[in-house]
């Protein structure tokens, strides 16, 4: 009797998150309630962003033990909806518009699909290290004048205006960067 009686409530439950789903979905023609515009668009031909669809520009954020932070950021300036995923390309550059040192190193972790409506950025956590953690010598301290930003899939860079110092060495790698988000 008590083993029919749970059998009987589970089943109830089980019938009425069944006819719930059903209305949900029928009242909303297919799409869970809770989904907004862009996550229904992910799912369509939303097409990648190109190098001329987005600006780039630096905000920094903080500085603390030998290192600066802050964020690169891609704003859509076109006039459609655009997809950003992945890492982009970060370095140094000095005034003749030369790499100086070490492009930035990828940290690790998800690369989202992230829509941008026009208007609408996308930003990835830049780590600097300060150049003057490094002796001088292996370091070899030049001036740059800023970062050239490349998008996620893009071959044509963007200057970005970021004066600071650099090592012209290779080796020492001064730039890390997260995936955009």
């Amino acid at each position: 009797m008590v083993r029919s009686l749970w059998h009987r409530t589970l089943w109830s439950m089980l019938a009425f998150c069944a006819v719930v789903l059903v209305a949900t979905l029928h009242a909303h023609g297919g799409q869970p309630a809770s989904a907004s515009a862009s996550e229904a668009r992910t799912t369509t031909a939303t097409p990648e962003c190109r190098s001329a669809d987005l600006r780039a520009d630096y905000r920094a954020r903080d500085a603390a033990a030998g290192h600066r932070y802050g964020v690169v950021r891609l704003r859509n300036t076109s006039h459609r909806a655009c997809v950003v995923q992945g890492y982009g390309g970060l370095s140094y550059v000095g005034g003749d518009g030369t790499q100086v040192g070490a492009a930035a190193d990828r940290d690790g972790g998800a690369t989202p699909r992230v829509v941008l409506e026009p208007g609408e950025r996308a930003t990835s956590l830049v780590t600097e290290t300060v150049a003057a953690n490094y002796p001088r010598a292996r370091c070899r301290p030049t001036h740059v004048e800023g970062f050239r930003v490349y998008a996620p899939d893009a071959t044509r860079s963007q200057f970005v205006a970021h004066p600071t110092t650099g090592c012209r060495n290779p080796e020492v790698h001064l730039l890390s960067h997260r995936a955009f988000r």
